[in-house]
């Protein structure tokens, strides 16, 4: 039987309405939930997923080129993802919320990487049709920034876990800088700010000797 957080609307919402999908109304912090979660209690797993899907699948959607997507959409990579997460708690030791999101978005970024290479391997389904023009990429674009995401990611690796956690939590997952520095365990918003800039500049120096 499937948990009762799996959903099937893989159409996400505006991001203003993922925002609002924050729970506002329930006062347990991410970090208690992770907590939770981790004891087995399945509503924080319900609650931690409510929280936090909506912006995994924006971050999925636009990580995953089109043509590697085939008949599995990016919803489906979210449950697909967080249904390993929770069965592996154990293997997860938490410090803060970021952590945790640090943790899912790892493991939701190698389930993107081997549906890609998979899809690398077959090629493309079907043949393009040079005589309609498409607003759409190529897939040799798509390659290339591919080989560039790919460089990002060894960088973003080489980071220490705070920074790491820091450039997830406000880049990639775009979390207002409020639950930023609740993820992040800060004690205000200058002190998440400075760790996301300082994370940025050492981000920027990997990708430059990246580079090299």
């Amino acid at each position: 039987m499937a948990p009762a957080w799996v959903i099937t609307d893989s159409s996400p919402p505006p991001l203003n309405q993922a925002d609002d999908m924050a729970d506002p109304g329930v006062p347990d912090s991410s970090f208690d939930l992770v907590l939770r979660a981790r004891a087995g209690d399945q509503v924080a797993c319900e609650a931690l997923f409510a929280r936090y899907h909506v912006r995994l699948q924006r971050w999925a959607h636009g990580r995953l080129p089109a043509w590697a997507r085939g008949s599995t959409d990016t919803l489906d990579l979210v449950q697909d993802t967080m249904l390993q997460v929770f069965r592996r708690f154990d293997e997860f030791e938490p410090k803060h919320a970021g952590a945790f999101l640090g943790y899912v978005r790892r493991t939701l970024s190698n389930t993107i990487t081997d549906r890609v290479r998979s899809a690398q391997r077959r090629g493309v389904a079907e043949p393009l049709d040079s005589t309609r023009p498409s607003a759409e990429p190529s897939q040799q674009d798509e390659l290339v920034a591919t080989e560039l995401l790919e460089r990002y990611e060894a960088a973003l690796e080489r980071l220490k876990p705070d920074y790491r956690d820091a450039i997830v939590a406000r880049v990639e997952l775009r979390l207002p800088w409020d639950e930023v520095m609740t993820a992040l365990g800060k004690p205000s918003l200058p002190a998440a700010h400075v760790t996301v800039s300082r994370a940025l500049v050492r981000l920027a120096r990997e990708m430059a000797h990246e580079r090299k």
